[in-house]
């Protein structure tokens, strides 16, 4: 591939109106041409957790392809990258549905500008679930993060849910013993990579309808997600097998504000459809457009 006509790459970041806040993703826009090795070097190239790359799309059915890339793999889905390419794209071909194709399936997405005009997307999930973790999966992930089972909250048993991808839930029982996070990221990696987890979700509950989230993701090669759209799915699964969702299905996810980037995340949830709407805004880091960086292929 040519200097010319290497695809452009956007910078956004997701879950804020901040472009200082948030989860940013590269978003390629046209990866028609890029084969899975340029993917990957590309989202290395980029060093945010994920990179989104649409390689195939119709403007007028408002339908496109998705592949989602950490600098180290492949991953079947990214919330903050989609939420960050529908926003790329409502700002392009304006605001209404989208349809993404992703390797988790299918996303319904809705875009939206706003009065003050951001642009918000809310995207539907895949079918979520959600099982009790099992214990040699709960002692080893303890070990790594240097947490015991006295930190846990017993009202929030721990849990593998899934919203694209699988987490491990675990849920503290204080604001302190989540924010003073400092775990092993090789012995986390192995734990993780030995179960096919994608992040963990660390949460504490500081109301029904509000919860603050910390997600490690050291299998992608990154100590820590601001934000994670499917983690969130997959947290209203969790809430749903349990039978604590809010009465109105409707609760908020802070995160990234140990991080000095926080998010937003708006999750609804409901009793009777496994999948799980998880909205937010996006935003260009101004001034971040970069080429792939790739030379010849």
């Amino acid at each position: 591939m040519s200097l010319k006509t290497r695809p452009e790459i956007l910078r956004y970041t997701a879950f804020t109106t901040d472009p200082a806040g948030g989860n940013p993703a590269g978003v390629v826009l046209d990866a028609a041409a890029l084969d899975d090795a340029a993917m990957l070097a590309t989202a290395a190239e980029v060093g945010y957790s994920e990179t989104a790359f649409v390689t195939a799309g119709d403007h007028a059915s408002r339908r496109f392809r998705l592949r989602y890339f950490s600098p180290l793999a492949e991953v079947a889905f990214c919330g903050h990258a989609t939420v960050a390419t529908a926003v790329a794209l409502a700002e392009r071909i304006g605001p209404g549905p989208l349809v993404f194709d992703t390797p988790a399936g299918e996303i319904a997405l809705d875009t939206s500008t706003e009065p003050e005009g951001s642009v918000t997307a809310t995207l539907t999930s895949v079918p979520t679930r959600s099982r009790p973790a099992r214990d040699e999966e709960v002692d080893a992930s303890l070990a790594a993060l240097h947490w015991s089972p006295e930190d846990l909250d017993p009202a929030l048993p721990p849990h593998v849910a899934f919203g694209g991808n699988e987490h491990l839930v675990l849920a503290v029982a204080t604001r302190e013993r989540l924010a003073a996070l400092d775990y092993d990221f090789d012995a986390l990696a192995e734990v993780m990579h030995r179960h096919g987890w994608t992040t963990l979700q660390l949460v504490w509950r500081e109301a029904q309808e509000l919860f603050h989230a910390r997600a490690p993701f050291p299998i992608g090669g990154v100590v820590e997600d601001p934000a994670t759209g499917a983690a969130a799915a997959a947290f209203g699964g969790y809430l749903r097998a349990l039978g604590t969702l809010p009465p109105s299905g409707a609760f908020t996810i802070r995160q990234g504000e140990d991080l000095g980037r926080p998010s937003l995340l708006q999750v609804e949830a409901s009793t009777t459809d496994p999948r799980v709407r998880v909205s937010g805004h996006a935003v260009a880091i101004v001034g971040a457009v970069a080429s792939t960086g790739m030379g010849e292929a």
